[in-house]
């Protein structure tokens, strides 16, 4: 696989049902993840993407804020490229509230 400014690239995901998987994803792009149920798709999008840009967005903050956050653990994958700090929305919310919006139920 060869990463090019314009994608993500991951090799070697290893979490969960995940078995060393190598998956190039187009960055500005709407991405969809699917498959059959316990496939991997959660795995994939928030234990390796998503733990992995939260991380790398943490360590750009002072040593002094990082203190507070406690730390976060490296995905158990071989390499990451392109992955710009992240959000996640999860389908489970914990507000029942119309008036949500992306900034109240994100972290």
């Amino acid at each position: 696989m060869q990463h090019t400014e314009e994608t993500i690239e991951i090799i070697g995901a290893r979490a969960h049902n995940l078995k060393n998987i190598d998956v190039t994803i187009p960055r500005e792009k709407l991405v969809v993840i699917t498959g059959l149920s316990g496939s991997g798709k959660s795995s994939l999008a928030f234990d390796t993407i998503y733990a992995e840009g939260q991380r790398r967005y943490i360590e750009t903050f002072s040593a002094y804020a990082r203190q507070f956050l406690g730390g976060l653990e490296r995905p158990d994958v071989d390499k990451i490229d392109g992955l710009s700090p992240v959000i996640a929305i999860e389908q489970k919310t914990t507000s029942k509230s119309p008036r949500s919006t992306v900034g109240t139920i994100t972290e």
